[in-house]
């Protein structure tokens, strides 16, 4: 779930950001420019006075006209040797009365043609267009009207290089960029602690249900951090953890304590069978067929209360050699399976270590064991392998008996159910449930799988860290 909720703030941060700096950046680049037209207009105000006192000295036909006009050449030369800017002033014929360099011409089109037209028109040129960092031949033309008495009589025009401007705007958007960085670093880690501090109960409430649905009935969560909503639900979910555990522990005690309380009466109608069966010929088939399922309900009851038993134990995990736990109950079973004329065989590694409760764990064995030798046939295989993978230790029992279709692979381990193809063969249908319980305790699983050509694998996975986090 973070890392859902954190690229959507860090997104929306960085939206707001840029939606603040992307204006920044525009204004710093308009003032700059601005800061240069605005000066160019002052230098073009002082030519045009220049200008007027040539302009106004030729009209009036005064001898210190030419050298008048030499000296307004000489500022123009000054001007644009000491700031490479260069400057003219046209009459309305657009001959140059004076210019610096003297190659320089009015360009023929575009913007600096159309404020070269505002400024004869009696109008300070508009804002020329805004010049880019990238833009690296792009410069500032700058028109401005010469007037004497009332009318136009020339124009001064500046066109500016536009480095200078052009780098002083890459710095103030370095200088942005920066600062947006820094603001998305601190907004970054604000979202880090927002994040932990909402989501902080929503794991802890996860590892709890994770807990509860793994066996782990007494696991509850501590309402004490988070937003109110959440601790309101930690709150929420412990009252419905008490309940469901209240419940399941009274439909414990209940199957414990009708199996024990039915042993009885059972015992003793069993034995009244037997003193029966003395009144009647021997060989009666009635009376067997009643002793078979008289022993058989026998064999439910005492498999009922090993359910309850296994499901209301607390495991006591430990660290455990699963490979020497498992070599031992192959050793027990092995003299049963000769009996049976089935092979009974090691493989795997010998030396795995895992987390578990070994009495649980050698009962789970035993069932699953003890279940792959009730189906397999004489003179096939039964393979009882041991590894690791990833973080859990496994323990494969292969049979090759008449196996499961995938139907049946759902339901094999549900209590009481037996396949309807082997329902002749001896069991309650709760042996493998048992197993499952006992290794839900300490955190292991039990799973079901076909073994071709046919026969069924079941694997006993236990996990290979401890409740603390050390790595077996």
């Amino acid at each position: 779930m973070r890392a859902r909720l954190l690229p959507l703030l860090v997104i929306l941060m960085a939206g707001v950001l840029l939606a603040l700096g992307f204006p920044l950046a525009v204004s710093l680049a308009s003032a700059q420019q601005q800061r240069v037209v605005v000066d160019r207009i002052d230098d073009s105000a002082r030519f045009a006075a220049l200008a007027q006192f040539v302009i106004d000295a030729e009209g009036s036909g005064s001898t210190g006209a030419d050298e008048r006009r030499a000296t307004l050449q000489l500022e123009l030369a000054r001007y644009q040797e000491l700031y490479g800017i260069r400057v003219g002033i046209f009459g309305r014929d657009e001959n140059a009365m004076a210019r610096a360099p003297g190659w320089w011409q009015l360009p023929e089109s575009g913007e600096g043609r159309r404020s070269y037209e505002e400024a004869l028109a009696g109008r300070r040129s508009h804002d020329p267009g805004q010049v880019w960092p990238w833009q690296t031949h792009g410069r500032l033309l700058v028109a401005s009207p010469v007037v004497l008495d009332g009318d136009v009589v020339a124009v001064v025009a500046t066109e500016s290089p536009t480095d200078q401007m052009r780098g002083r705007i890459l710095r103030g958007w370095l200088i942005i960029a920066g600062g947006l960085a820094a603001a998305m670093l601190l907004a970054f880690g604000a979202a880090l602690r927002l994040t932990s501090w909402v989501l902080k109960p929503v794991r802890t409430l996860d590892a709890a249900a994770h807990g509860i649905a793994t066996g782990r009935m007494n696991s509850r969560v501590a309402a004490a951090g988070g937003p109110p909503e959440l601790r309101r639900l930690a709150r929420s979910f412990n009252e419905m953890a008490d309940n469901v555990e209240e419940v399941l522990e009274q439909q414990r005690a209940f199957v414990a304590d009708a199996s024990h309380q039915l042993r009885n009466p059972l015992a003793a109608l069993l034995l009244r069978i037997e003193l029966l069966a003395l009144e009647l010929p021997e060989g009666n088939e009635e009376i067997a067929s009643v002793r078979t399922e008289g022993k058989r309900l026998a064999q439910v009851l005492d498999d009922l209360l090993d359910l309850a038993l296994a499901e209301h134990a607390s495991a006591e995990i430990s660290l455990t050699d699963i490979g020497a736990l498992a070599a031992e109950r192959v050793a027990a079973w092995r003299p049963y399976a000769e009996e049976k004329g089935v092979r009974l065989t090691e493989a795997g590694r010998s030396a795995v270590t895992g987390w578990a409760d070994p009495i649980a764990l050698s009962s789970a064995l035993d069932a699953v064991i003890d279940n792959a030798l009730k189906f397999t046939p004489a003179g096939e295989e039964v393979e009882v392998s041991v590894s690791a993978a990833g973080r859990s230790a496994l323990v494969v029992v292969a049979d090759r008996g008449p196996g499961l279709t995938e139907e049946e692979l759902q339901r094999v381990g549900d209590r009481f159910w037996r396949s309807g193809r082997h329902q002749n063969i001896k069991g309650s249908g709760l042996g493998l449930s048992i197993s499952r319980a006992l290794l839900a305790a300490g955190g292991g699983s039990l799973s079901y799988e076909t073994n071709p050509p046919h026969g069924l694998r079941v694997t006993v996975a236990v996990p290979r860290t401890d409740p603390q986090g050390d790595t077996a």
